[in-house]
């Protein structure tokens, strides 16, 4: 269950770049290169293990002067799953784990954005793997936003 934990702690914290949909509608850019998923857990106790879902897609909306009515939606296809090693792919996607054969996806819908101040936010939402769902809440800062270098936003 700790696996699952950093996982979906991680899942949120880590698409923040967007394309534009409108003022406060966006995508996540999973085509740029400005958008990833990444896990981080502890091997055997004695090193730690990195790796990445490659492939997931998303979207939230937001709103600075309403933060509170903000949300975040992201389904993560869960055999894109790549550590480094396939053999150990193979057994983390396998029955005993993950099962992404019977549960291919994870997804994490928020329910609620607080904002704390000075950029600081608690992002609380449904996290599903592996066929559960957990309530779960996130720390997360904003990052910033701005015109880039192109003219958009």
């Amino acid at each position: 269950m700790k696996l699952l934990q950093n996982l979906c702690i991680t899942l949120v914290l880590v698409v923040g770049a967007v394309s534009s949909v409108s003022a406060a509608d966006y995508i996540i850019d999973t085509e740029g290169g400005h958008a990833a998923i990444n896990f981080k857990f502890k091997h055997l106790g004695i090193s730690w293990l990195t790796g990445e879902f490659k492939t997931f897609k998303g979207a939230f909306t937001y709103d600075p002067e309403n933060i509170e009515a903000s949300t975040i939606a992201v389904d993560i296809e869960v055999t894109s799953l790549d550590s480094g090693n396939i053999v150990r792919d193979g057994h983390v996607l396998g029955e005993r784990y993950l099962n992404a054969g019977e549960f291919p996806h994870a997804k994490f819908v928020s329910t609620s954005i607080e904002d704390k101040g000075h950029g600081n936010l608690k992002v609380r939402g449904d996290f599903s793997l592996h066929g559960i769902t957990k309530q779960i809440a996130i720390e997360a800062s904003e990052v910033g936003a701005g015109d880039d270098p192109w003219g958009g936003y």
